[in-house]
């Protein structure tokens, strides 16, 4: 596998739509994660991150001109613990509740399929980071329809033990715009995973399509410590 430029995969898609980075940084002393938001409609961009308790969740810029809640207003990061939830929807709760009753990731996905945005079938990502005792692994997970076809789910799950410092690995929803939107293909993308988390921000958010881009996140966690740092950029402000 190669490693890709996240930075060019970013620049190189004016619709990734919405994505996950889970890896540990070229120092090895954090487990980095961020997560994006993007909109092609006026409901899906009129949307800020704000902080809540550990985690965040997605708010109305605008309350007045919120056409539908259902998909784009839930918790995209959620604390469990030693455990950090991070995935494009309400599933967050879902594998919360399901970890906090010791079913595994995975288990706790069982219950969910893609989002019932026919004909985009748009697919659940979602990430969990583990970090107890100075150990750091994660698992991805991507539930999806098959091949367009929503009468089926197709579900994996990628698990990622004692994460090799300076790397991580990337999965978003859309291989590219189009109508209907394609699915996301193959196995989470093999990135590079900066110390700086100040660059590793902004190069994040100046990568993303200036027209389609609406939130980022990233956090930043001491994997000795438990102890995080958090960004937020928001184009709504």
């Amino acid at each position: 596998m190669e490693m890709l430029s996240l930075e060019q995969e970013l620049k190189n898609n004016a619709y990734p739509g919405r994505g996950i980075v889970i890896g540990k940084s070229k120092d090895g002393k954090k487990a980095v994660t961020a997560y994006f938001i993007m909109g092609r409609s006026s409901n899906s961009r009129n949307r800020v991150f704000v902080e809540d308790g550990e985690g965040i969740r997605t708010q109305a810029f605008d309350p007045s001109k919120l056409e539908d809640p259902s998909l784009i207003i839930y918790a995209p990061v959620r604390v469990l613990g030693n455990k950090t939830i991070v995935t494009n929807g309400d599933q967050t709760d879902t594998i919360y509740e399901g970890m906090d009753q010791q079913l595994t990731f995975e288990q706790s996905l069982r219950s969910r399929e893609f989002e019932p945005d026919g004909p985009n079938f748009t697919p659940r990502i979602s990430g969990v980071m583990h970090i107890e005792n100075g150990n750091f692994s994660y698992a991805m997970s991507i539930l999806k329809s098959n091949n367009g076809n929503g009468a089926a789910c197709n579900r994996y799950t990628y698990a990622y033990e004692n994460p090799i410092a300076g790397e991580g690995r990337f999965i978003h929803t859309y291989m590219h715009d189009g109508n209907p939107l394609p699915s996301f293909e193959g196995e989470p993308k093999w990135v590079e995973i900066p110390d700086d988390m100040e660059a590793f921000t902004d190069m994040l958010w100046n990568s993303l399509n200036e027209e389609n881009k609406v939130s980022l996140f990233v956090r930043y966690i001491d994997i000795e410590t438990g102890k995080y740092e958090t960004k937020i950029v928001n184009k709504n402000h």
